[in-house]
């Protein structure tokens, strides 16, 4: 008997050993008809060239998706000429635009209403953001398209174009004076019965702008302040005049006045003083 169980213990300690090393495991207790546990397999994992690497876990724990930043916006493309800019840059962007029949008057240097206008219809026309202000790729399309202004494109000897009139101007007699066409209207109940180039003050003595009246006239005047002849003037604000400016009829463009409105045609604001009276409407607008 004790021998027989010495046996019997033997071939079970065998068999045990025999399990461990195929790597089953023994059923679970209650004997046949139970279930058996399915082997465990762990995959081995492998690198990019086939060789294994680290084993891959049987079951990934879920990970939350890596964050993503939204793109950061463009900047917004950098403005080289807008409204209320005055520059001799801007005097050739509009000669530029006349050349493309987009600026149908003479080049002020000022940028305004009409002149933002006209960049629109050349930047829609190319399919350009119509801002109405002048980006690098504005300016560099039109430098593209257009030929290097000459003198006289920047600065023509020939009469300034009339914008359409300030509100304030359409009744009544109004010398009718616009600071972005640089142009003179007299005008008789909304009607224009003659124009004339016009100039300003420059930026330390500026023209100002306003409602006025005209309270004297001097036909032969000359400034008690600079001392130079200020023929057919007819004052409006203080020391500030409509006059004829020999200096303006000489250099045009190139100067400036000290606050009076320059008239550089003789014969018409020869003309105009004769029809002008004291107390007439002045209006100067942008």
């Amino acid at each position: 008997m004790k021998r027989s169980s010495a046996i019997r213990r033997a071939v079970l300690a065998t068999a045990a050993v025999a399990l461990a090393v195929t790597g089953c495991t023994a059923q679970a207790a209650g004997g046949g008809g139970g279930a058996s546990t399915a082997p465990t397999t762990v995959p081995t994992a492998t690198s990019g060239d086939g060789k294994p690497s680290s084993p891959a876990p049987t079951s990934a724990p879920p990970t939350s998706a890596p964050a993503t930043s939204s793109p950061a916006p463009e900047p917004s493309a950098k403005v080289l000429m807008k409204d209320g800019d005055e520059s001799e840059q801007v005097r050739e962007l509009q000669a530029r635009l006349r050349q493309l029949d987009y600026f149908d008057r003479a080049p002020t240097g000022f940028y305004g209403s009409i002149t933002a206008k006209a960049v629109s219809g050349f930047q829609r026309k190319r399919g350009l953001p119509a801002t109405g202000s002048v980006d690098e790729t504005t300016w560099q399309r039109l430098l593209g398209m257009t030929k290097k202004p000459t003198a006289d494109e920047l600065k023509p000897s020939t009469t300034n174009k009339l914008d359409a009139p300030d509100a304030r101007c359409m009744t009544g007699r109004v010398l009718c004076i616009s600071k972005e066409s640089r142009t003179l209207a007299w005008m008789i109940d909304g009607r224009v019965v003659s124009s004339m180039d016009v100039r300003f003050g420059s930026e330390n003595t500026p023209t100002r702008e306003g409602v006025f009246a005209v309270g004297w006239k001097a036909k032969d005047w000359t400034s008690t302040i600079y001392h130079t002849p200020m023929p057919y003037a007819m004052f409006f604000s203080g020391g500030q005049a409509v006059h004829y400016s020999a200096d303006f009829a000489a250099r045009g463009y190139n100067g400036a006045s000290h606050g009076c409105v320059n008239v550089r045609d003789r014969a018409k604001i020869a003309a105009l003083f004769d029809q002008v009276k004291v107390g007439d409407k002045v209006v100067v607008h942008w």
